[in-house]
């Protein structure tokens, strides 16, 4: 990651109490900042590896072909699924 900065935010107070303990016995009482950027990085993986790959394929086309498959074996989807719900009772 990049600079530091200091912050304040409003939170629950149970909340973070509960937070900071469970922390604190995982990791000890330093690591809280180093648990919070973890969150946040967790809450914005989906959008970072997006926008990443967007960048990446920039440009890029794919063909997508898409065949139809015959089953070997001559198969009934309602069999199967009624089958597979009399299985699970």
């Amino acid at each position: 990651m990049g600079a530091k900065i200091k912050t304040s935010i409003l939170i629950d107070e149970e909340l973070w109490r509960r937070f900071k303990l469970k922390v604190g016995a995982e990791r000890g009482m330093r690591a809280v900042s180093r648990a919070v950027e973890e969150a946040l990085e967790d809450e914005l993986a989906e959008t970072l590896v997006l926008r990443e790959l967007e960048r990446m394929s920039a440009g890029i086309t794919i063909g997508l072909d898409v065949k139809p498959v015959k089953p070997k074996v001559e198969t009934s989807a309602g069999d199967v699924v009624r089958e597979m719900r009399w299985r699970r009772g």
